[in-house]
């Protein structure tokens, strides 16, 4: 079923849906292909049309698309339950709830406090936990790269998007998603230095690439991992 709003384009002989974003923080035209679909994004002031760049890009889009139209059979089943196992920072961790004073990650275990989750529900509560340890340690990651690559970011925000893993705004402003708390932390620091590089190279050429792989030297199996993996980090069925 077509998302409201979304459109529709035939590429190589098949029928595919896509969205069409905004953005100021984009500095050129890009497709977006992952988990959620196809989103075309342009900056405020591109004078392109979306058709366009997706049939010049079409045999890339529908073999993305169809990569992630295999993921999604493996989408966690998630009932949001004690006992069930949720991802923290690549490992599978077992979901406690007990009376505590605070929530924490103990071992192999993410231990909530009751009575958070009587007040609201285990989804909210994991969801808020995740937020504030995604914070924390994205800062603290953030930070120590930026010395590394002689850069400073204006600010760190955490973003629930449905499409991309992070972005970089011109004005300095790192936007991550708070998801990324569930990957191993070789992937997030992937992710964290991408993002870092484009306060120095804004479109990706070669001398991104190039300064990408001055931290990260196997960055391309990191980005693979994240095509191949993104489907486990899908919190809820409200991310689909």
């Amino acid at each position: 079923m077509a998302k409201p709003g979304s459109r529709s384009i035939d590429l190589l002989g098949k029928t595919v849906e896509y969205d069409v974003q905004r953005s100021t923080e984009a500095s050129e035209p890009r497709i977006d292909v992952d988990i959620h679909g196809v989103t075309v994004v342009l900056p405020n002031s591109a004078d392109v049309h979306p058709a366009t760049l997706l049939k010049e890009n079409a045999a890339w889009v529908v073999d993305k698309r169809q990569q992630y139209e295999a993921h999604r059979e493996q989408v966690p089943d998630r009932t949001f339950a004690a006992g069930e196992q949720f991802p923290y920072l690549g490992e599978p961790r077992t979901l406690v709830v007990e009376p505590c004073r605070k929530h924490t990650v103990q071992d192999d275990t993410i231990r909530l406090r009751q009575s958070a989750v009587e007040q609201s529900s285990v989804e909210q509560v994991l969801e808020n936990f995740y937020r504030s340890c995604a914070r924390d340690y994205l800062t603290d990651r953030a930070d120590d790269y930026a010395e590394q690559m002689g850069v400073d970011y204006e600010a760190l925000e955490l973003r629930n998007q449905r499409t991309r893993w992070g972005s970089c705004s011109t004005n300095g402003t790192l936007s991550l998603n708070w998801r990324i708390i569930m990957a191993p932390p070789d992937i997030v620091d992937y992710l964290l230095v991408h993002e870092l590089a484009h306060l120095t190279e804004q479109h990706h050429g070669e001398e991104f690439w190039n300064l990408v792989a001055a931290y990260v030297p196997d960055y391309r199996a990191k980005d693979q991992w994240l095509t191949e993996n993104s489907v486990k980090l899908i919190f809820s069925e409200d991310d689909l």
